[in-house]
């Protein structure tokens, strides 16, 4: 197999160097980006190069040059400011000839809105969607209700209304940059599916674990569990999104039934414990987008995994 030169953006985050750290002893030349100075990236990856901010007007000229730098084979967006720009100039980057991992165009662009996200969703009486809104009328909802950025993720931004006097703060922004959501199932209990999708959107692979978020709004402790009726209501989107690749499907369950909270159409924020129970998504997107191999469900393990912050300690020297 050749030795591939692999990129993956924002290194210094919790889905880069989950990503990288997949990777790790696969035999690849593995480089980080990052906008910091320092990270703990230096720990998974071979090489680490500092990038400008995204939106900066110098930044498609660096990423370019970095591809021709290293002959990079593969690009991987870790953060989603990267996976937008990265789907605005696709036919730029395609030039370089390197391959970058990138949903549905069409997904990643509903997606980046959640208001459009859910006419979408109620266009195609898609009976799992969580009602929302975006006029600024509080009898829609009984209390507790959520105000969400219709531009965001994870749970960045989010405020949960238990008072309606708590509402006026925020009611001038509602339909601009916030909506309104009913509150449904448990902050305590999320389930989160992690699908591969082939060129034709059909399910290649799966894993789905139950999970408690974090303050910060990712994954600090997870379970694997199989649960036959969710992947029937993942096929349903996937006749409506058509999805390519990594996607990651969030879910809460409320009153007996299930609500989709929302699709994130890339590799999933918890990739690196999935890896460790059998389901290593970044290969497969080297195997299947890279080596045209047909991706199958992989055994999955099953436990528990919880999250806890490591110490990376860089010594002034290495003399005692």
């Amino acid at each position: 197999m050749k030795k591939y030169t692999i990129l993956v953006s924002g290194a210094s985050g919790i889905v880069g160097y989950g990503v990288l750290k997949s990777l790790q002893n696969s035999g690849f030349t593995l480089i980080g980006t990052t906008i910091y100075d320092e990270s703990p990236a230096n720990c998974f990856a071979d090489i680490i190069e500092k990038a400008p901010m995204t939106c900066e007007s110098e930044y498609l000229q660096w990423l370019i040059a970095l591809i021709d730098k290293y002959n990079i084979d593969m690009l991987i967006p870790a953060i989603e400011a990267d996976m937008y720009k990265w789907n605005d100039f696709k036919e730029k980057i395609d030039k370089t000839g390197a391959k970058i991992v990138l949903n549905n165009s069409d997904l990643i662009n509903i997606c980046e809105d959640k208001w459009c996200f859910y006419e979408k969703l109620k266009k195609e009486k898609f009976k799992y969607c969580i009602e929302t809104s975006i006029i600024a009328n509080t009898s829609q909802f009984k209390l507790p209700f959520i105000l969400k950025p219709r531009k965001g993720y994870g749970s960045k931004g989010v405020v949960k209304i238990e008072k309606r006097e708590n509402f006026e703060n925020y009611k001038s922004i509602i339909g601009k940059t916030l909506l309104m959501q009913e509150y449904v199932g448990s902050d305590d209990e999320e389930y989160t599916v992690s699908a591969f999708f082939d060129k034709e959107s059909n399910i290649k692979a799966q894993i789905i674990m139950k999970r408690k978020l974090s303050k910060e709004g990712y994954t600090q402790i997870a379970e694997v569990v199989f649960l036959e009726d969710i992947l029937e209501i993942i096929d349903d989107l996937s006749s409506i999104f058509k999805p390519i690749g990594p996607t990651n499907f969030q879910f809460r369950r409320h009153n007996g039934s299930w609500k989709l909270l929302e699709i994130n159409p890339r590799i999933s924020s918890s990739t690196s414990i999935k890896t460790a129970f059998g389901y290593n998504e970044a290969r497969m997107c080297i195997d299947y987008f890279l080596n045209g191999k047909e991706i199958k469900q992989p055994k999955i393990r099953t436990g528990k995994a919880i999250r806890y912050i490591e110490d990376y300690i860089l010594y002034d020297s290495n003399i005692i």
